[in-house]
């Protein structure tokens, strides 16, 4: 159900970015409101407050926003509030994010990896992402997680290419129960 409203309002704002070409002032007004929120959970807690009426909640984001974002994403954050979907801001923000990024040909890749990587290791991976891949550029982001013994796993959206020694390893091990003797 998250995702579907998350779906749904984002799609709405970035086709409202869309229509007025104003997709790389809403990312970036959208980038820095998703780090004010997550550096001010006071607000949040206050805007999902059962207690607190929508007119004041209203009037609140209004008094906090005005002047600092876009008249765009002020009524955004209206509707929001209005709809009662503030719980979801973080998840709508994100896929609003996603989809720009998409639109404009950035792809989001995350490489977990057992070991650091040295630059040039990162540099060769960002370049085979980028000619498999319909993307222009690449955001990459590196995780280490030392159980995966050797190899890397490779997350592009909902897609994973996982050659781990320990995924290997589980793998051939479940091959080797089904052996029977």
């Amino acid at each position: 159900m998250a995702k579907l409203v998350s779906k749904t309002y984002g799609d709405a704002l970035f086709e409202l970015a869309v229509e007025k070409d104003k997709v790389d002032v809403l990312l970036e007004e959208t980038e820095q409101l998703k780090q004010v929120l997550c550096e001010n959970d006071e607000f949040g807690r206050l805007m999902n407050h059962p207690k607190i009426i929508k007119e004041e909640k209203l009037q609140i984001a209004k008094n906090v926003f005005e002047g600092r974002v876009s008249d765009e994403l002020l009524g955004f954050l209206t509707i929001i509030i209005s709809k009662d979907r503030y719980r979801d801001i973080d998840a709508i923000l994100d896929y609003f994010v996603a989809e720009v990024k998409r639109y404009k040909g950035i792809g989001i890749a995350t490489v977990t990896t057992a070991a650091p990587l040295r630059e040039e290791q990162r540099r060769r991976i960002e370049q085979k992402l980028l000619d498999t891949t319909q993307y222009t550029k690449m955001e990459m982001h590196y995780c280490l997680d030392e159980t995966l013994i050797g190899g890397m796993i490779v997350r592009i959206g909902d897609r994973v290419v996982d050659s781990s020694i320990k995924t290997k390893l589980s793998e051939l091990q479940k091959e080797l129960l089904k052996v029977q003797l």
